[in-house]
């Protein structure tokens, strides 16, 4: 069983850039805040996907229509456009 592995790790600037702040934030070591990183982050990773959240479009009530069918598309641009439509 490994105990310990050395290794090089090449980090994004984006990346680095988070492990120092939480470096100064949790006034803790790089290996302290990579191993605490990894372990959190391969635990995601190996659980299993949860069901995506569903966003439901909230109804709203835009009151009566203003036109009796809506079938007769010439009547209604008429009806909008303020003609009087036979």
């Amino acid at each position: 069983m490994l105990r310990c592995m050395r290794t090089t790790l090449t980090l994004a600037p984006d990346v680095a850039s988070l492990v120092n702040r939480m470096r100064r934030v949790r006034n803790q070591t790089l290996k302290s805040i990579i191993n605490d990183a990894l372990r959190q982050g391969l635990r995601m990773m190996a659980e299993p996907p949860g069901q995506p959240e569903v966003y439901r479009t909230p109804g709203v009530d835009l009151g009566r229509c203003r036109f009796g069918s809506l079938d007769d598309v010439a009547e209604v641009l008429a009806v909008a456009d303020g003609e009087q439509f036979q």
